[in-house]
């Protein structure tokens, strides 16, 4: 049986949620004929995996009347996002295709920056169903779709397989084993994970919140954030944090922290993305090479739930060759630019890429079932246009209850005053 048809059933509650996609009318604006040579422009933040040349070459292969020109875009996720706000603003075509954080499709399809998707979908019959359906979720807004996965992150538990024999299944079990472990092998922790005030602090919330059955915003875009559920989240990511299994400076954690302690052997157990793999089996800077499994985050009352994190791809509203550009999207996206990707390091999105021998050679954690498993119960951020504040609100209220500052029922109350001022 294939791996991803195993998984199936993980997410189902997510596919259920995503709005049926309606086929709107789109705007056409003027698309070359298919036969006519034309040159699309992709903008991309900068790549040091060599990935991008390589889809640009087998895309440009099958398709020789579309030549791809590569527009390189700062490293720094915010300077891009604000760059092509500017640009986009103005109404401007240079650029065709691009791609979007997965926090954004909110923001620019409300603002008439992307393309809805919908009937280009319909049209070629791609089967939404075979995607990772957080990173569905994630490009989805008012019921249309704006943009396609392209890769993914989640959250992942990370377990020194030569201290415990299993990773441990519910939050519980957690703490129970970090306490336990707290010290083996030259510890120094039991779990660590990224709770300083910033964004990952949202994504480990989420996550907490989401494992109980708690969300921020329902499919329609509501403020649902204070409910038992969520609040039985965050009472638990409390009594982590206060558990004295994680390090002293917990509350001033966050990935670089987490991966540098991890690699050096310093906990049992981590949360971290998918990133940190490589940098824990690579022999010149990790001391535990190969005493690494991974696995899906611990639940709650509901299920395993992990933040999304990754990349879309979309097309700019104003562009003039949307059918070209539809093309290039649709490869990235699809079988064959899933595939390449895989191959340099990117988790792919599209769920039949990691049954593939190839891609599993290239990389062993694709052949692993509970990596896949814990991409696949990925659930996006609130995906609404005003992210940005929204995600400042979760920072501040939730180390304030992380700190002792606040009970977790009144950082959800707090939480739930500001949001419905922005959420509107």
């Amino acid at each position: 049986m294939h791996l991803w048809k195993k998984i199936g059933s993980i997410g189902l509650a997510l596919a259920l949620m995503l709005t049926t996609v309606a086929c709107g009318s789109s705007d056409s604006g003027s698309d070359e004929g298919k036969g006519e040579q034309v040159t699309i422009v992709y903008a991309r933040g900068k790549d040091d995996t060599g990935s991008t040349q390589k889809l640009v070459e087998a895309f440009e292969k099958k398709h020789p009347n579309i030549k791809v020109k590569y527009k390189e875009m700062p490293t720094d996720t915010g300077v891009s996002h604000d760059q092509y706000v500017t640009m986009l603003s103005a109404q401007s075509s240079e650029i065709d295709v691009f791609d979007l954080d997965v926090i954004w499709p909110a923001e620019f399809a409300q603002a008439g920056y992307v393309q809805d998707l919908d009937r280009f979908i319909q049209r070629d019959n791609i089967d939404m169903s075979q995607y990772v359906q957080g990173a569905v979720e994630a490009g989805n807004f008012n019921g249309k779709q704006w943009a396609m996965p392209k890769f993914i992150d989640a959250g992942l538990l990370y377990y020194r397989k030569d201290i415990v024999k299993e990773p441990p299944k519910t939050w519980d079990e957690l703490i129970e084993l970090a306490k336990k472990h707290k010290g083996d092998k030259g510890t120094k922790s039991g779990f660590v994970m990224q709770a300083a005030q910033y964004e990952g602090l949202v994504c480990n919330f989420i996550e907490f919140a989401g494992s109980y059955g708690g969300r921020i915003l329902d499919e329609k875009g509501n403020v649902v954030i204070n409910s038992p559920e969520t609040v039985k989240g965050l009472e638990k990511m409390i009594e982590v944090v206060n558990s004295g299994a994680v390090p002293g400076n917990i509350l001033a954690i966050k990935e670089p922290e987490t991966h540098q302690m991890y690699k050096e052997g310093e906990s049992v157990l981590a949360r971290n993305w998918p990133y940190m793999f490589a940098i824990v089996q690579n022999p010149d800077e990790s001391k535990i090479v190969d005493k690494v499994g991974v696995a899906p985050l611990p639940k709650g009352d509901k299920e395993s739930a992990a933040a999304l994190g990754g990349w879309m791809i979309g097309i700019n509203k104003y562009s003039k060759n949307k059918e070209a550009a539809w093309e290039f999207v649709k490869f990235v996206s699809g079988p064959e630019g899933q595939k390449i990707s895989a191959l340099y390091s990117h988790s792919p999105t599209y769920l039949p890429t990691y049954d593939d021998p190839e891609v599993q050679k290239a990389n062993p954690l694709y052949a692993d079932e509970n990596f896949v498993k814990g991409v696949s119960a990925a659930i996006p951020r609130p995906v609404s246009p005003e992210y940005p504040k929204i995600s400042e609100i979760i920072q501040v209220e939730v180390s304030k209850a992380l700190a002792g500052k606040q009970s977790a029922k009144e950082a959800v109350k707090n939480m739930e005053k500001q949001l419905k001022e922005v959420v509107k």
